[in-house]
Parts: C-alpha cells; structure tokens; sequence
C-alpha cells in the first residue's frame, strides 16, 4: 500500500486559541484561563494524550476479532507527567514535553486477563500514534511570509 499523507492545517484565533482543520473537521485547541486564554478547548498536550487514547481504542477494535477477544466496550483513561518551566524557559534540565504518559485499559469482556494483558502489548505496539510518540519522525519547518495589507 502506497504511504498516504494526512493534512492538518491550524490558526490562531487570538489569545491562545487555536482552530485546527482535517479534512472536514474543525476543533479548538486552547489554554485554561489562568495561562491567559479563554479556554475554550483542551490544550494540546491533552489533544495529543486524546489521540494517543482514540488510537487504541480503534487499533483495540479494529484487531480484537482476528485475536479471538470479543470486546463489549473499550475506555482508555491516559495520563502524562508534564513540567510547564521546560518549555517556558524557567527550568533547562525540565523536559519540553512529556516526561511520562501512562494508559490504563479498560476491557467489557469475558476473555482471560493473561489474554487482555497480551492483547494490550499488541496495542501499543501496533497503535500509529503511540509508535509516532516513541519513534519520532523527521521534522521539517518551511517559512512563508505575508506582509501586511
């Protein structure tokens, strides 16, 4: 299969606030009202654990059949150990972004637990984002500039 390329494209909409678009869908990111914004959206490191967790429950849904699980329902609850004065410049040894994200599963199903457990391997091995987070691509940044009209 031929590699596809996903597009995202974002805006500020002033103060912190942020429109993002994919295709045919929009969400606001924001910061909480106490980093000077309006929060009216999660902020991105939160979208970022939103992905992470979305992307097991659909790798979790889209393999428990061809793994003999028949799951009822599947809930990921994610949780990251994040220091502000990284990125804000206030601490150099504190990291920029996450330093720990933790996922807790939570499975309606009448499978064994061992067989869970083994299932859940398999999900954060084969889950996009995760292997994104832990095997970081290349990043690239191009500039355009407009002047004012």
């Amino acid at each position: 299969m031929a590699e596809t390329v996903y597009r995202a494209t974002t805006r500020l909409l002033g103060d912190l606030r942020v429109e993002v678009n994919a295709r045919q869908h929009t969400i606001i990111l924001d910061e909480p009202k106490e980093a000077g914004s309006t929060d009216e959206g999660m902020t991105p490191v939160e979208a970022l654990l939103g992905a992470l967790g979305a992307c097991k429950c659909i790798v979790s849904r889209a393999f428990a059949q061809a793994h003999g699980i028949d799951l009822k329902s599947v809930e990921v609850h994610l949780e990251g150990d994040f220091n502000a004065d990284g990125y804000l410049g206030k601490d150099p040894e504190a990291k920029i972004g996450f330093s720990a994200i933790r996922s807790v599963y939570t499975f309606e199903s009448d499978a064994p637990r061992e067989k869970l457990e083994a299932f859940i391997e398999f999900v954060d091995k084969t889950c996009p984002v995760a292997d994104t987070i832990i095997n970081t691509p290349q990043l690239e940044s191009k500039l355009v500039v407009k002047k004012p009209q």
